[in-house]
């Protein structure tokens, strides 16, 4: 099955903020929103689980993640890319 077949899948850019367990890492993702209220722009941070088969991440790698089937109670996610590897 080709990409197009399977549909269009989420995909976010972010680093590695944990690599302990085994074939799963820790990635933050960050945005930027604007404040409702105040038109101030703020970060806001969200943390996903992410399927990576090889243990390959270390934590400070920027990596892109794509969206997945269910592979276990909170991970939804696998990583496509290690975009750029910590100094």
């Amino acid at each position: 099955m080709t990409e197009s077949q399977r549909g269009v899948r989420k995909t976010r850019v972010g680093t590695v903020v944990s690599d302990k367990m085994d074939k799963t890492v820790v990635v933050a993702v960050e945005r930027t929103v604007m404040h409702p209220k105040y038109k101030r722009t703020m970060r806001r941070t969200k943390k996903f689980k992410a399927h990576d088969e090889q243990n390959s991440c270390r934590t400070g790698d920027v990596v892109r993640i794509m969206e997945t089937r269910p592979l276990s109670k909170e991970k939804r996610w696998r990583v496509v890319e290690i975009i750029r590897r910590a100094q």
